[in-house]
């Protein structure tokens, strides 16, 4: 075997010639991604704590995956799960604050399925930027209902949005993502269809429905991680979510059966990194946020009754830039990328016997952390190399037996920091849209502001936060917008006030213009989650938030510092923030 860097791989100008699915059979595809839930959380893996029938049952109809592997957190997955490139050559470095954008030059797969007459959908967490062009409908989903931020303060019938529209969801937010799905199902059942969703369970705050938490809430915990710092009530409750996303997978499932269209859809499942926190995770060192075993390696099943044979094992290695290629040339789809792919091929491995492959190499990234894994060997970040066909634990570093490899390695995780280091500026300079024409409604929230002066985050973790103790004529919150057409638009500011602070004026300006109003109505309800929560969470409590109307704005084109200040304070405070939605009229 042979080893190839997995770069330039794919030209930009590639086209699938042939195919082993005609136009007339292109197959139905359905991705269901899961928020921090490890390769240890499902049965069939063997975990005892655990009941997952139904994704069990997925994995016995179709493939498995053995050597699947992600990123070691949120965005950077679905980056390439969306591009087929590694994520920080799209412009993904962080988790919030902007970091999580996909560049809008990125061509993604759900483009390439709605160019060949897929009806797209994805209903979920997105997490790969919020304003259009970097929000759903901008990157080739022609329906989207969910939330763009990177987790969510709170799952029982939360504030969503809907194409842009802020909207009440409706239930548990798994329930609901699948409720969607399940329709988008119905309304495209003679159709070809593309499917995503983005799950974000058992990403924290831990909340489930209670039938699922009765099961769990005394439950005892046989199996354990290696870790002394694993809760076990943290561990029931995440066990308890993913048994609400099994129940899910069912309903998805069951679904193709009733439309009759079983044999064929493409149903793949898997995860978007390791475990949140400690838990039995099959001895595998890490969890999320590690480049080793545990932070990376991700169940993946994937299902299709008319062409991929019921319980076949793949062993070779698999990345999850491999699945637009793969998907691509399974359906019959002809494509054209911008840039190069990262990601190969892997059809014949999923629908042969025997296939033949050539080693690679595979690139975990993360924080400064890199690690580079081949069929066989993990080169760890600080230089260990490890036997991972035997010793997934990577507690026996062979350096010392194997230096030739240990060598190549090296050179191979030299070469791709030097990659990195090209391909990521050291500041970004991509301000926040606003105003795009192509779709009505933009949201500005808190976690993409600066407070300044006084004012503070509600939480570390900026994603569902707000901001608040502003106290002072002083104090100030920006944002670096860009307005890509001039135009005319209604702005909403979503907000709480207690009485004794009502009659602010606050300002809000955009360049050179200006909007004033005055905060007339009181709005001040309780912090919510703690009743919801099944084990004390670390990101901010939520609140409802009464919508203001503050007028209406022209903004011309261009990029501008957009900030919002008070010119009058009669209590204490002016007002606890969460976001502008403008809409163009």
């Amino acid at each position: 075997m042979r080893y190839s860097l997995l770069v330039c791989i794919i030209s930009a100008s590639f086209i699938l010639a042939c195919s082993r699915t005609s136009n007339t059979e292109r197959p139905n595809v359905i991705i269901i991604l899961t928020d921090d839930q490890g390769w240890g959380d499902l049965s069939v893996h063997g975990n005892s704590n655990i009941s997952t029938p139904n994704i069990d049952a997925l994995s016995a109809a179709g493939a498995s995956l053995e050597n699947f592997y992600v990123c070691a957190v949120c965005s950077p997955t679905r980056a390439e799960l969306l591009t087929g490139r590694y994520h920080f050559r799209g412009g993904v470095y962080s988790t919030g604050g902007g970091g999580e954008r996909l560049d809008m030059d990125e061509t993604t797969i759900a483009e390439i399925f709605k160019a060949a007459g897929y009806s797209t959908a994805a209903y979920g967490k997105w997490h790969n930027g919020m304003q259009y062009p970097y929000h759903p409908n901008g990157r080739g989903f022609e329906d989207y209902y969910g939330f763009c931020s990177g987790h969510w303060g709170n799952y029982h019938s939360p504030m969503l949005e809907h194409n842009g529209q802020i909207v009440k969801g409706e239930g548990f937010i798994i329930d609901d993502f699948t409720n969607h799905g399940l329709a988008f199902m119905e309304e495209n059942r003679d159709e070809a269809f593309f499917l995503y969703l983005p799950f974000n369970t058992p990403h924290t705050p831990f909340q489930a429905p209670e039938k699922y938490w009765d099961r769990y809430r005394d439950k005892p915990i046989n199996m354990l991680s290696d870790s002394e710092g694993e809760d076990i009530n943290d561990t029931r409750a995440a066990l308890a979510m993913c048994e609400n996303i099994d129940w899910n997978v069912g309903r998805i499932v069951e679904k193709t059966r009733e439309l009759g269209i079983d044999d064929k859809t493409i149903i793949i499942y898997f995860c978007d990194n390791g475990p949140n926190l400690w838990r039995w995770n099959g001895g595998m060192k890490g969890k999320k946020g590690s480049v080793d075993e545990g932070g990376v390696r991700s169940p993946m099943f994937i299902k299709w009754p008319e062409k991929i044979r019921a319980g076949k094992k793949v062993d070779r290695l698999v990345s999850v830039t491999d699945l637009l290629p793969t998907l691509g040339e399974m359906c019959g789809i002809p494509y054209d990328t911008r840039y190069p792919l990262d990601g190969i091929s892997i059809e014949e491995s999923l629908l042969e016997d025997d296939a033949e492959f050539e080693d690679r190499y595979l690139l975990n990234y993360w924080g400064g952390r890199l690690s580079v894994r081949t069929q066989r060997y993990r080169l760890d970040p600080q230089g260990g190399l490890f036997d991972i066909e035997k010793d997934r634990g990577q507690k026996q570093d062979l350096s010392g037996k194997l230096p030739g490899i240990k060598k190549e390695m090296l050179k191979v995780a030299e070469d791709f920091r030097l990659q990195i280091e090209a391909e990521l500026p050291e500041l970004d300079p991509r301000p926040f849209y606003l105003g795009h024409p192509a779709l009505k409604y933009t949201q500005i929230p808190a976690r993409d502001g600066k407070g300044h002066g006084n004012i503070k985050r509600s939480n570390r973790w900026p994603n569902c936060s707000f901001f608040t103790n502003w106290t002072g004529l002083q104090d100030s919150i920006t944002w670096q917008v860009e307005v890509p057409e001039e135009g005319r638009f209604r702005v909403a500011l979503y907000y709480t006030c207690p009485e004794s602070d009502v009659g602010s004026t606050i300002q809000l300006s955009v360049g050179e213009s200006v909007l004033t109003t005055r905060v007339t109505e009181a709005f001040d309800p309780p912090l919510r989650g703690m009743d919801e929560d099944l084990t004390p969470r670390m990101e901010s409590y939520v609140k409802d938030w009464k919508v203001m109307d503050m007028g209406t704005i022209e903004l011309s084109r261009g990029t501008f510092n957009m900030s919002l200040k008070a010119l009058e304070m009669p209590g204490n405070s002016v007002l606890d923030f969460r976001l502008f939605l403008f809409e163009r009229i």
